[in-house]
């Protein structure tokens, strides 16, 4: 019988490890712009984040945003939007990656809270929805889908 990475892996997607944290919560390393970071994975959430202290690491151009960020445990949050970033995440990659940038201190101060370690921010539904993601919660895998080949059409 085909095991699901089995069947994943016949089907293009790449395998991603994930660390399940003292706070429940799986984390993968990543990396923006060609600079590694760790980043907890968040279906809730509705688009990519980094915190504004990651501006220089990550290399990121930013403008000011009109949009406020809601999250557990804080809301009305001021925001800024980076475009055209750079994501790998494990052998999958994607340009034109768009971020948010806020205060992360409060997300961070809760990992901390619970000896778990800060990251760097949050993936969210956007990049999962593009990488056409699959999580595997037994085994703590990130299944992402590789870029698609295109078959040329019989004429």
């Amino acid at each position: 019988m085909e095991t699901l990475k089995d069947f994943l892996l016949n089907k293009g997607y790449s395998k991603i490890k994930l660390k399940l944290t003292t706070t429940n919560h799986f984390e993968i390393k990543a990396s923006i712009n060609g600079v590694k970071g760790r980043f907890i994975v968040d279906t809730g959430a509705s688009s990519s984040c980094v915190g504004f202290e990651a501006i220089d690491r990550f290399k990121l151009k930013v403008k000011d945003s009109e949009i406020k960020a809601v999250g557990a445990g804080a809301s009305n949050m001021m925001t800024q939007i980076s475009n055209s970033n750079h994501l790998k995440i494990g052998t999958w990659k994607k340009n034109r990656i768009v971020l948010i940038l806020f205060n992360l201190s409060h997300v961070n101060n809760g990992l901390i809270n619970h000896n778990a370690d800060p990251v760097d921010g949050i993936i969210g539904a956007d990049i999962l929805k593009k990488g056409k993601a699959i999580i595997d919660y037994e085994k703590k895998y990130l299944y992402l889908k590789l870029k698609e080949i295109s078959l040329p059409k019989d004429s």
